[in-house]
């Protein structure tokens, strides 16, 4: 298993439900955390490692140190309000980053590793790494989010740094 980097066309795809949650989820989900930790992300969706479901990780607590897994099964976001800038990067996308404007506030459903039914309202970097995430599984990166002119520059980087 291993993260995914921009072009990769199963990043572009929009996921599906997952429909059991059991123990091989369990297993994923333990080595999404692994490869998370280890490049000091805090998410990761299941598309990123190739994987079409619905769920993705989250820890916003490694930026102080300790760990917090978050696990979300079949997110939804169910209201949203205010709005809110954010400096983004994405483990897709390594090296960049750049402002993304997200809801300030988020409420969400979805379904915990054990199945059972979670609702939460989420602000601050929970929040956004939640809609960063959620967008992950419609087949969303960051960049779709940036302006016309911010978009042309993230190319322009990506083909000094990425392309051969």
């Amino acid at each position: 298993m291993e993260i995914l980097i921009i072009g990769n066309p199963i990043l572009r795809e929009k996921a599906k439900p997952v429909e059991n949650i059991d123990g091989e989820l369990k297993e994923t989900i333990d080595k999404m955390a692994e490869i998370m930790y280890k490049a000091k992300g805090i998410g990761l969706a299941a598309n990123q490692v190739g994987i079409l479901k619905r769920f993705f990780i989250m820890d916003v607590s490694q930026r102080e140190g300790k760990n917090k897994l978050e696990v979300y099964i079949n997110p939804e976001i169910v209201f949203t309000e205010g709005e809110t800038i954010y400096e983004e990067g994405c483990l897709s996308i390594p090296g960049y980053f750049a402002p993304v404007k997200r809801y300030a506030k988020i409420y969400v459903k979805a379904y915990d590793i054990n199945g059972n039914p979670i609702e939460r309202e989420l602000d601050e970097i929970s929040a956004i790494v939640f809609q960063h995430e959620y967008d992950h599984l419609e087949g969303i990166l960051f960049i779709d989010r940036l302006s016309p002119i911010k978009k042309q520059l993230f190319k322009k980087w990506w083909k000094k740094h990425y392309k051969k």
